[in-house]
């Protein structure tokens, strides 16, 4: 038998069973497996951990949820369109001239929004005021409804076409 096997069942010459106080290399080798086993262990977590994440393994928005998935800021489905600007900007019994996408949008009654094109239907300029319940155009002088587009005031010969519009989140969005 080896030393290392012995050391445990040697007995002295008082007769006594005395045992060696140095370890085995046995010994010794099992306590720095089972060390290095808790380490991997330790390092080999099951749960996910997002790339982003900071030592404690939270990401930079917050805990995930329960259920594994990662959090995600939910994104409002933007609406299709373009913004013209705030509804609140539109006077009832008036409207807001938007020269860039050419459209008008008028209040006749409050909550009722109406859109028309912005350009008169006599020589094709565009109009530059709504008061008064009508939209100008200043090149002739024409002037039309602000709640069906109809002409009030020639030389205009046909009323200014209807526009798609919709009110979302209190925005005007052209459609």
């Amino acid at each position: 038998m080896t030393p290392e096997c012995t050391r445990g069942s040697e007995s002295s010459s008082s007769g006594g069973a005395e045992q060696d106080p140095r370890p085995t290399r046995r010994g010794v080798l099992l306590g720095v497996g089972l060390a290095c086993l808790g380490g991997v262990l330790a390092g080999c977590s099951t749960a996910a951990v997002p790339y982003d994440a900071n030592e404690a393994g939270v990401p930079p928005n917050g805990p995930a949820p329960a259920g594994g998935e990662p959090a995600r800021k939910k994104a409002k489905p933007r609406p299709a369109g373009t913004v013209l600007g705030a509804a609140s900007e539109i006077p009832v019994g008036g409207g807001a001239i938007y020269t860039a996408a050419k459209v008008v949008v008028t209040q006749p009654a409050s909550g009722r929004y109406r859109a028309f094109s912005a350009v008169c239907t006599h020589v094709g300029c565009v109009v530059n005021k709504v008061a008064n319940g009508t939209i100008g155009c200043p090149c002739h002088g024409s002037e039309f409804t602000i709640s069906n587009g109809a002409v009030v005031t020639g030389p205009a010969p046909a009323p200014l076409p209807a526009k798609q519009i919709k009110i979302v989140d209190g925005q005007v969005i052209l459609l």
